[in-house]
């Protein structure tokens, strides 16, 4: 069954930001550079979980952030 909220949520949320797919792609390989991480063009299947985590949880707290400095 398909929550309907979360996915009508998520379009209203994704009108308010101001990350294309472009900027998350930049913001993806600065944050794995600045973690140490080697990420390539194409498949990362060489990342383990751990390293995929931090550099997704590192994202979103930039994220945060930068809406918070915004407000």
């Amino acid at each position: 069954m398909q929550n309907t909220n979360s996915s009508n949520n998520s379009n209203n949320s994704s009108s308010s930001n101001n990350y294309t797919s472009e900027s998350m792609e930049k913001l993806k390989y600065e944050t794995a550079a600045e973690l140490g991480i080697n990420l390539k063009e194409g498949s990362n299947g060489h990342l383990t979980t751990a390293q995929a985590g931090s550099i997704g949880g590192s994202m979103v707290r930039k994220m945060v952030q930068n809406y918070k400095n915004k407000q």
